[in-house]
Order: C-alpha cells, then structure tokens, then sequence
C-alpha cells in the first residue's frame, strides 16, 4: 500500500490543536510532522483532520431496515446503506445497538439472526468496522442462543442489558427517571386500562406490526416471567466475562441499578436517567456515556440530564450516535462553540474514550502506531463543517468534492 501524506491541516492531537502533517501507511499512523519520504501528499492547508468517530451505540439503521411502520426492507440492502452512512459521517468503528427482544417485528430475535447473518455475510464488502452492540431485553430469554453465537464469535461485540419491560408498566404517577430498581418486589405497575399506558400500547404496536389488544396481551405474558429474569441475567453476564467483551447498562435510574450491573461486569452507564446514577457511577470509576443528539440540540427529547451540563460537571465520558449518525460531528461544532471545552478534549468524547471503553487500544487519537481512523473536515471559521475524507484503517472510506482548502480556522 502507498504512503499517503496528508499535508498542511490542522490536527486534532491529544492536548492541541497543531498544523501538522500526518503520515499513514499500511493502516497505520506513521509519523506527525515528518518528511513526505516518497508518500503521495494530499493537500490539507486550511482545513482540519481528526480522530475518525468510535460510536458505541447507533440505532439510525433501524430506519434502514424499517422506513416507515411496519415497512421492512431487505437486511443486506439496509447494512450497506447504513455502511456509506456511516463512512460519510467520519464514523470508522461503529456498534450496532440490536435489540433482541420479545417484541415481534423490527426488534425481534429473528429480526437480530438476519441482521447478525447479514453482517457476517458482507463484512469483506463494508467500508467502516460494523461491530454490534447486544441490546438485550432483560425479559427476553429467547435472545440467548443469539448472544451466545455472537460473543464466540471473532468480531468482539458488546452487551448491553435493557429493561424496557418494567418501564413500560411503570406507573403514570411516576417519572421515568425515578423509576424503582427494576428488581424489587413492589415495583409500582400502570393499571392496564389507563389511557396513557393504551396510548403507549398503540404506539409500540405500530412498530410490531401487530393490533394493540395483541400487543397488550403478549405483554402480560411476558412480565409473567419475571421471576426468572435475575437467573437469565446471572447466565448472561457470566458468557460475556468468560468472552471478556464489554457490557453496558441502559437508563440506569438509580445507583442501586448501577450497582446491580457493574458487580456482574457492566462497568460503563450508558444514558444514565439520574444524577445520582452519574454520582454513583463516577466514584467508582465507571465510563458515563450520553447521546450526541442531547449535546447537538442542547438537551435531551426525554427530559434526562443535559449532556453539555454533565460534561462541564466532569460527568460524561462519551457521546453516541444514538439515533442520527450526524450528531456525532453535531455535537462538536455545537459544544465547541458553546465553550463547553476546548476541542482536543471534547473530541477525545466521541474517538478515544469510547475506544478505551470497549477494549479498543489501537484507534481514537491521532498518534504514531495508532491505526489509521482519521477524518478530514472542510470546517470555515463561524461555519458548519463538511466530512472531505474518511479513512478507516488507512482504506479511503469516503471522499466528497475535490479538496478546496479555506484560510486557517482559528479553532
């Protein structure tokens, strides 16, 4: 493979932002501000490159596989779309979040076998590194040959344990972000007749495909099974340690949650629903990760803590795609613009510390050795920036218009 010289730009390094040259070669970062030594050079003055984006939960190709209620379309054709999105988006590691539930439709267990298949069948045609995150419904044991299958298998994937069920049936009297551990004995449950809770019914109906009064009913007997969802959770925790992939929980609501699922090995919260889960969390050391889109749009849809908040409090670690891969870079210009933090540090969010949390020593920052996941950005002063180039493991992953290099942002 060719060295490539990609001259002039300004570098996004650990600590500052620098004009810099950076050398690849062989899928690796092999110098900064080296000599070009024979390497074909590609013009950068005025324009910026940075650690290509590691998104540890994305669930924008669900729109792939399902446009609109109840419209499925094939597997195969929604991964590769999904694939260029993520490589227009400067994203070069990316974890599917597939919920395996007992949902039919769009989040069923047979929906994750195709999504699972398809990605083993086409991984020699992807662009970005398509991993998946296991987002298993707690109550959903069905799930389990699957997650077994995918954590044996070589693309080291990450679990995540969700509980959607008993935040369905949640009382209306309560908030969601003071929701009970989900485990106790009395948690508080939604008469079944409420108009909220059939309105909620209607809704997630739509994206099963199924009529309400069924949806209702498969509900029931579905929370008959709790008892046996701690024995299932024990069963699936200790696969994941013996594998030694990473696990996450999801919209933790107290520290008694947090607590529950780090001492089975989840030591990262992601979308922590309180600020004594981030408390909790932090004091014992565990990654906190918030959506891009709540840090893009300056709040959360759901009423959470504000991500830019939590930052400045030193309480987010990392910021997923969640549902829009193009918050990841949103969420950048937004947060720098606001001051938030300075740039290095803010793009150590969304590179290296989802990188370290899932075990990924090799990408995330713009170093000799490191693999070559970089992103060159045309990004104007007082202007939005355009992805030019993505480069995942030195491959070109994306190119937009030629090169048209700006004056030197003062970033």
């Amino acid at each position: 493979m060719t060295a490539e010289l990609i001259e002039g730009a300004r570098v996004i390094l650990d600590d500052r932002v620098e004009t810099a040259s950076v050398r690849i070669e062989a899928g690796r970062i092999t110098g900064v501000d080296v000599a070009r030594d024979g390497a074909t050079v590609i013009p950068a003055r005025g324009l910026t490159l940075a650690p290509a984006f590691v998104d540890i939960h994305g669930d924008a190709f669900e729109r792939q596989i399902m446009p609109r209620p109840g419209v499925m379309v094939a597997v195969e054709t929604a991964l590769l779309e999904t694939d260029r999105q993520l490589a227009a988006n400067g994203i070069a590691t990316a974890y599917h979040a597939l919920t395996l539930s007992w949902e039919p439709g769009l989040r069923s267990v047979e929906t994750g076998w195709q999504v699972l298949r398809a990605l083993e069948a086409l991984r020699p045609r992807l662009t970005a590194e398509n991993r998946l995150q296991l987002r298993w419904e707690t109550f959903c044991s069905e799930a389990e040959p699957l997650i077994a299958h995918a954590l044996a298998g070589p693309d080291r994937p990450a679990l995540a344990f969700n509980d959607h069920t008993t935040a369905m049936l949640l009382h209306p009297d309560l908030a969601l972000q003071d929701r009970p551990f989900d485990q106790v004995p009395d948690y508080p449950i939604t008469p079944f007749d409420a108009p909220r809770f059939l309105k909620k019914m209607a809704d997630q109906a739509r994206r099963a495909h199924v009529s309400p009064d069924d949806y209702v009913t498969l509900l029931t007997t579905v929370w008959q099974r709790r008892a046996e969802v701690p024995a299932h959770i024990d069963r699936m925790a200790a696969l994941a340690r013996s594998h030694k992939v990473p696990m996450l929980s999801h919209d933790d609501s107290q520290a008694e949650t947090r607590a529950y699922y780090r001492q089975l090995g989840a030591t990262v919260a992601e979308f922590p629903m309180h600020d004594r889960v981030f408390f909790a969390a932090r004091e014992a050391g565990d990654a906190i990760v918030l959506g891009a889109p709540n840090a893009m749009r300056g709040g959360s849809h759901l009423g959470s803590p504000g991500a830019a908040q939590m930052i400045e409090r030193g309480l987010c670690d990392i910021l997923a795609s969640d549902y829009y891969y193009p918050a990841m870079l949103g969420a950048m210009v937004r947060l720098h613009a606001d001051r938030v933090a300075p740039l290095p540090a803010l793009w150590k969010l969304v590179s290296l510390n989802p990188a370290r949390a899932m075990g990924l020593s090799d990408r995330g920052r713009i170093a000799t050795g490191q693999r070559a996941d970089l992103l060159l950005l045309d990004w104007p002063e007082g202007q939005a920036p355009a992805p030019l180039r993505t480069w995942v493991a030195g491959r070109p992953g994306y190119a937009a218009l030629p090169l048209t290099p700006h004056p030197e942002p003062a970033l």
